[in-house]
């Protein structure tokens, strides 16, 4: 598995309320993933942030696309492989929006005292940070185009 992260000149690579979309599109038995509120970590998966999930019909996870992993799971893909779906993200304060072609599959509002889902995922918390792309597997194939992230920092 490898992540690539973002370092680039946009508000200085890092990013608190925002709007992301790209186009996504899954080989068959694939699993990645777009992380947000990260940071750059040269190995092991992102401690910081939460991923939102990108597997259509990758067979040992049965978290899939659309699902903010480990803290609101999807059980049925809204997407299929081998075609382009949009993946939209809005991160409002406290709130995660996620939109699967338009569908909301994810709600999440921060509750008060949020230490994350679980002790090993007690990074997965609303911050600031960078985005990552996920390539969990090197049987994995997902592609993204049309990447667009807009900052709504009042």
């Amino acid at each position: 598995y490898s992540h690539l992260f973002y370092t680039g000149e946009v508000n200085g690579g890092v990013f608190k309320n925002f709007e992301f979309k790209a186009d996504v599109m899954t080989h068959p038995n694939s699993n990645g993933g777009i992380y947000f509120h990260t940071q750059f970590q040269p190995t092991g998966w992102p401690a910081l942030g939460f991923e939102c999930q990108v597997n259509n019909t990758y067979e040992k996870d049965p978290k899939k696309t659309g699902s903010l992993y480990g803290v609101q799971n999807v059980s049925v893909a809204p997407a299929k492989d081998n075609e382009w779906f949009d993946y939209h993200i809005i991160v409002e304060g406290k709130k995660i929006t996620l939109k699967i072609n338009g569908q909301t599959t994810v709600e999440f509002t921060e509750p008060k005292g949020w230490e994350g889902p679980n002790p090993r995922m007690s990074g997965r918390k609303l911050s600031k940070g960078t985005i990552a792309f996920q390539a969990h597997d090197p049987g994995s194939t997902v592609f993204y185009k049309d990447i667009m992230l807009k900052v709504t920092d009042k």
